[in-house]
């Protein structure tokens, strides 16, 4: 083929607006051998009969497909196998943009939970309708100190989930409503992960019923909470109500997010019911 019919790599990259090294790749791993090269410098030359297999490669990469696939189509290109191709990629990316939506939506709770936690009004102690959860559990007894010391019931609840995605707000503990009446608060006696209720978890979960709860908020993460529970349960009893159940405490700002500790809020919901006459 006359010189003049062919393009340097460095006119090809820019004309298809692609590196030099991406070209180096696709025929290295190959996708597109160059028309001619240079015995003497080594310089790479390609034809235009080579643009379309070219174009058929970037429209592919473009889709996200393996260099592997594609250049298993190049050496087999038939209708049917396009079809094929294009179909898999297709669910693929249906099933990728699953997970981003699920991932943006975890992100924006994130932003909403830190933001509310930023504006708490520490100290306050309300009664609140708190929404059914869906949430996995474990009867543990643990006396954490930080998030980070709930890290092994965090694996355990994690096992098996396949990139779940703990996030910060969401692992909470509980103390069994017999020892809240002993006023016993040096440890806990379950460790719980929220979910949404479409989100993809492979071991047990239950619905925790709606409740009316007692709350606080606090500065402090569980090392600090011994003492709010005294506050809550006096306050509880007198405001005439009684609790029915176990505890629900979650750090909402704690190591995790930030290393000042005099931003740390942590939040303990107990559920009441008023005391009948």
């Amino acid at each position: 083929m006359p010189k003049h019919d062919l393009f340097s790599i460095g006119e090809v990259a820019q004309m298809f607006h692609l590196s030099v090294g991406s070209l180096r790749h696709y025929e290295k791993a190959g996708l597109l051998k160059p028309e001619y090269i240079s015995p003497e410098s080594g310089y790479r030359y390609y034809s235009t009969r080579q643009f379309e297999v070219l174009t058929t490669i970037r429209f592919l990469r473009i889709l996200d497909m393996p260099l592997e696939q594609i250049r298993d189509f190049l050496n087999n290109r038939e209708i049917s196998k396009m079809q094929h191709m294009l179909q898999n990629q297709k669910e693929a990316i249906l099933q990728k943009k699953k997970e981003l939506e699920l991932m943006e939506r975890k992100i924006d709770q994130q932003l909403v939970l830190i933001e509310d936690a930023i504006h708490s009004d520490l100290g306050r102690i309300s009664v609140k309708h708190i929404l059914e959860k869906r949430v996995a559990w474990l009867k543990n007894t643990v006396s954490p100190k930080s998030y980070f010391d709930l890290e092994t019931s965090i694996r355990q609840l994690e096992n098996g989930q396949n990139g779940a995605g703990i996030w910060l707000g969401k692992i909470g503990v509980g103390i069994a409503l017999s020892r809240l009446k002993e006023h016993a608060f040096s440890t806990y006696d379950m460790v719980f992960l929220t979910l949404d209720f479409d989100e993809p978890y492979t071991g047990t979960t239950e619905i925790w019923p709606a409740c009316d709860c007692a709350c606080l908020r606090f500065c402090g993460s569980h090392k600090d909470a011994p003492r709010q529970y005294e506050l809550l349960l006096n306050w509880i009893k007198e405001n005439r109500m009684v609790p029915y159940g176990f505890s629900r405490e979650t750090t909402l700002i704690d190591d995790g997010i930030t290393s000042d500790p005099d931003r740390f809020v942590t939040e303990i919901q107990i559920p009441v019911h008023p005391i009948q006459e």
